[in-house]
């Protein structure tokens, strides 16, 4: 953790001294809280407040983007699970799991991954996932590094639970944590909020902040001393989620591309998931909300929808791409938000209406900053089974079905 000292000097730069000002009088748990939150917090993102150093949130011109197909896949399964295969054997693909949000919407109070999902037995969504890892480890013969990140909130609690559960029977040696980066929350003249005398007010960078959190962390040498030139990076909420999958990484590798996404064909034009596509001829996801009816109804001449492919959050990125982008700085957006706050008497508020900035970085803009990324089809009921809602749509029993679908007992 850092001192004291190298807290002001950081503060000092970024014109926040403020975060210190009640440091004397916090007790000594109080003050390892607050310095190690300085040390997750990524101050730079303030410089985006400067009008000539803010991301545009306009969009660029969009067009279809066709994928590798169920069928091609097929036709091509053998040479494409030999690739992939060889490329896990070799060491060169690691995994990334996003495991950082808590099971909120599901009413429940700990990390998400770790929701039983089971209804006769315990199942819990982590085991769902790290089932599906050991499944290709066995099958390849191969040696596949795991990182997983985690929140600052519920990183203590993730850390414990794969002990408890003895990594669900994965070799430990292989599996690393880390904490996600945070990014601070401003008022409107760049100050940022305390929640208290020794919290500020912080939330995670965003989707698009993993691998940035990943070289913070220092992981990045333990990646480059292995030898990998891939990273599947992955959701937690889906537990059919097929992650270090032979044919999928064989398929990215023989196209020639810098990036490969899975993606499912949409079930109606109203679907709201986020859609593969070009954007000024270059790789990107397009949201629901920003599509045009035009563009949710445009059809082919062979009647199938034109803007097709959803993405499930399950990516293959190159890492010397990846660290180039890094580089070159991801964009950050800069977003309006109500924002609680502890006030100058030390009274907690919660707003009615915006008073500050938070910002974060998006997944779909480390696409785009890709030269190519291969949409790789795969079928739905054996891949999709997103865990977002208690009930309903995308909830806990639609996911319960599907695993019972696939033969998982649960």
């Amino acid at each position: 953790m850092i001192t004291f000292d190298t807290a002001k000097e950081i503060l000092e730069k970024y014109g926040q001294e403020h975060i210190l000002a009640y440091y004397d009088a916090l007790d000594g748990q109080e003050k390892e809280k607050l310095l190690s939150q300085i040390e997750l917090t990524d101050f730079s993102v303030l410089e985006n407040l400067v009008a000539e150093n803010r991301h545009s949130s306009k969009r660029g011109k969009f067009s279809p983007l066709g994928a590798v197909t169920i069928e091609d896949i097929e036709k091509n399964r053998e040479k494409y699970y030999t690739t992939g295969a060889e490329a896990l054997k070799k060491g060169k693909v690691a995994t990334v799991l996003l495991a950082g949000g808590q099971g909120t919407r599901l009413g429940f109070d700990k990390p998400k991954g770790m929701f039983n999902i089971g209804v006769t037995r315990e199942l819990y969504i982590f085991e769902c996932l790290m089932n599906n890892l050991k499944k290709v480890a066995d099958d390849t013969g191969a040696e596949i590094p795991l990182y997983i990140m985690t929140s600052e909130k519920n990183h203590d609690d993730t850390v414990n639970f794969f002990e408890e559960k003895n990594y669900f029977g994965y070799n430990k040696k292989y599996v690393k944590f880390f904490i996600q980066d945070m990014s601070p929350s401003a008022d409107f003249n760049g100050k940022i909020y305390m929640e208290s005398r020794s919290d500020i007010s912080i939330s995670p960078n965003g989707n698009g902040g993993w691998f940035s959190s990943v070289v913070r962390a220092g992981l990045l040498r333990d990646i480059k001393k292995k030898g990998v030139e891939w990273i599947n990076v992955f959701a937690v909420d889906n537990v059919l989620q097929k992650m270090a999958d032979p044919c999928f990484i064989g398929a990215v590798i023989e196209s020639g591309s810098q990036a490969g996404s899975k993606v499912v064909s949409k079930v109606s034009a109203e679907e709201r998931v986020g859609v593969l596509c070009l954007e000024d001829g270059k790789p990107s996801i397009v949201e629901y909300y920003e599509m045009t009816d035009e563009m949710r109804t445009l059809m082919t001449a062979d009647g199938e929808l034109a803007y097709k492919y959803g993405v499930i959050l399950n990516y293959l990125f190159s890492v010397d791409r990846l660290e180039e982008i890094v580089e070159e700085k991801m964009p950050v957006h800069v977003v309006e938000k109500k924002i609680p706050y502890m006030d100058g008497e030390g009274k907690y508020v919660i707003p009615e209406k915006n008073n500050g900035y938070k910002f974060e970085t998006l997944v779909l803009d480390m696409v785009h900053l890709q030269d190519s990324c291969l949409p790789y089809e795969v079928v739905r009921s054996e891949e999709f089974a997103p865990v977002k809602n208690a009930d309903g749509v995308d909830s806990v029993e639609t996911a319960r079905t599907l695993l019972k679908f696939n033969g998982i007992e649960i």
